[in-house]
């Protein structure tokens, strides 16, 4: 640390009590100074001889007066008027970075300019401060932090700004010129002094201020960045390294998303003044880092245009984003009956949407004419699947919040359903007391085609699911296996198509009703054994010649055929028609076991 002494003389001041001062001298003090609840008992020609203030004041006071002067308003307070009246008497005093700025306010107060005599207090601090204080990156940060306290004089405000142009300059410097012990955290490592051929052997971190500056005073700390940010020497990646090195100094809780009650208000200044700071280009800060911000925004209740700002940032890079990120809690009071705060989940994966539309982001310096790659958009896909799957184990979550957050998606393609799936199993699992409309509802949000073997195979045992779904299953299934094989694919048959058709303009029958219900036991059963015995021929196929794969392929189609006939029987049959086309397109292969196939128009009418 920078210092400078001044004045050759011992001191001579003494303190009685704890708000008394006097000069030890054989001269009788002629002259009290009052300074809030202190008393100084001084002479006046030494005060005099420097003070232009204080001529004034002891010119206009009379002997009633008793020679007492009153000056409460000084900068510094007793602690500053001290040093500038022992620099009166000539007394040795010693400045530094934490006394300077209030001593320097403090002689400006008492006008102990050069027009009252030469090499006066003032010039001397202010050569102290350009010199020697502003030149180290240490002391400007101290002495930038005294300035808090200052009280607002005409002085003040422009030593503030020199001190914030000095850090701002320094943090902005070309990494090969920082040789100063740059970190006012801790001491330079060996490896980071120059050898004895004047190189690094490590050289010094872009972001190596930013744990310094988050030391600062919320309102000095935005200052500073801002006078950082418009000399635009400094990437934004490192602006964004500041601003969370500051929220985590200046939020104990944040990665928690916790704080404290008596910390609400300036938790809610430090969020509001990041989000504020954030530098606009995409990917400046990581998309953790603002979820962590928007957490302790809701809890903190801050304004609605900082969590908006949040909202849209982490819209434009969700496919960064965890599952654990998007699971934000409602807040305590708000709701009663959900556990995470749906709602803002769905504006945040709208402002990922929008950037289909404005293209207003570049990937890779390309711009991306209002397309975001397939990459993200799958990314986003998984994403939002994971986290229907983690809400879904919420009992009191609506339907309507599940579809409308899946459907919001569904533009982008999903090569894979299978994530969907489970979301959609857990929230059958989670609420067994839907209706059938809503159990219908929710599954038609999957395309059973696009479900792996795996999940078809927990598909068709899953007694949750509406036995449309169950059977649509195992066609597609015996759909994929047979052009595996290497034998045609059978065309959808109509019964089964219809199953996908809703009722528009006309009332649902029975039969539909009873597709959309879950399967039986004992319909379950069948189907299960019918994909056992599919999957194995499956497998069995490829070490076999393929002229001979095809006679336990059709008879695999033929005894699904089956299984189907006997579900539709017990299910009181679909319609004559529908009956028909698919007994032509599963049993084209066997005249003869369409024809044994049992007329449905009676079954149907019985039922």
């Amino acid at each position: 640390m920078k210092f400078m002494k001044l004045g050759s003389k011992p001191d001579l001041f003494q303190k009685d009590g704890d708000n008394v001062w006097y000069v030890t001298s054989e001269l009788e003090t002629d002259v009290i100074i009052n300074v809030g609840d202190s008393k100084f008992y001084l002479h006046k020609f030494p005060l005099l001889s420097k003070s232009g203030r204080l001529q004034k004041l002891i010119r206009g006071t009379t002997e009633g007066e008793g020679g007492e002067i009153d000056i409460n308003e000084i900068p510094g307070g007793p602690t500053a008027f001290e040093i500038c009246a022992k620099f009166c008497y000539g007394m040795t005093v010693t400045l530094n970075a934490y006394n300077v700025i209030s001593t320097y306010c403090a002689a400006d107060y008492l006008e102990m300019h050069e027009t009252v005599e030469k090499g006066n207090l003032v010039y001397k601090l202010s050569v102290f401060l350009n010199t020697s204080i502003f030149r180290s990156w240490k002391d400007s940060i101290i002495v930038l932090q005294t300035t808090k306290n200052m009280t607002s004089l005409s002085e003040e405000p422009k030593l503030v700004n020199l001190c914030i142009n000095s850090i701002a300059s320094k943090a902005s410097v070309d990494l090969s010129k920082v040789d100063w012990s740059y970190t006012y955290n801790r001491k330079k490592l060996p490896e980071e002094n120059a050898n004895e051929f004047g190189v690094r052997t490590r050289m010094v971190p872009k972001d190596w201020w930013v744990e310094d500056l988050a030391e600062l005073e919320i309102g000095l700390y935005k200052r500073v960045l801002v006078c950082i940010k418009n000399k635009g020497l400094i990437c934004n990646e490192v602006i964004g390294e500041g601003l969370k090195a500051f929220a985590l100094r200046r939020l104990p809780g944040f990665n928690h998303g916790v704080v404290h009650e008596n910390d609400v208000i300036k938790a809610r200044s430090v969020i509001e003044i990041i989000s504020w700071l954030l530098p606009s280009e995409k990917g400046s800060v990581s998309c953790g880092f603002l979820v962590k911000l928007l957490k302790m925004a809701i809890v903190v209740d801050s304004g609605e245009m900082a969590k908006r700002e949040l909202v849209k940032r982490i819209g434009q890079q969700l496919e960064e984003a965890s599952v654990e990120d998007l699971l934000i809690k409602m807040k305590e009071g708000e709701s009663e009956s959900i556990i995470y705060d749906v709602n803002i989940v769905q504006e945040i994966v709208k402002e990922f949407i929008v950037q289909d539309h404005n293209g207003e982001f570049e990937d890779g310096g390309q711009e991306m004419g209002g397309i975001l790659s397939e990459a993200s958009k799958l990314m986003v896909v998984k994403l939002v699947d994971s986290y229907l799957t983690e809400i879904s184990k919420d009992p009191n979550l609506p339907l309507g919040m599940f579809v409308d957050l899946a459907e919001m998606v569904n533009g982008f393609s999903r090569p894979s359903h299978d994530g969907l799936y489970r979301a959609i199993d857990m929230y059958l699992k989670t609420h067994q007391g839907i209706t059938k409309s809503e159990r219908k509802r929710i599954c038609k949000l999957m395309d059973c085609k696009k479900l792996s073997v795996d999940a078809c195979m927990h598909a068709v045992q899953n007694e949750r699911l509406p036995l449309r779904v169950t059977v649509q299953v195992l066609f597609f299934e015996q759909a994929r296996a047979a052009t595996s094989s290497g034998s045609s694919t059978p065309d959808l048959p109509k019964s089964i198509k219809a199953l996908n058709v809703s009722s528009h303009g006309r009332p649902a029958t029975n039969q539909e009703d009873d597709w959309d219900g879950v399967a039986t036991a004992e319909e379950l059963k069948a189907l299960k054994e019918e994909l056992a015995a599919l999957r194995m021929s499956h497998h069995g196929h490829k070490n076999t010649v393929s002229d001979k794969a095809s006679v336990p392929r059709v008879k695999g189609l033929l005894s699904t055929k089956k299984i189907l006939s006997k579900i539709w029987s017990s299910k009181g049959g679909i319609k004559e028609n529908s009956g028909s086309d698919s007994s032509e397109s599963l049993g084209s292969a066997n005249p003869d076991e369409s024809k044994s196939t049992p007329s449905r128009k009676g079954r149907y009418s019985a039922s």
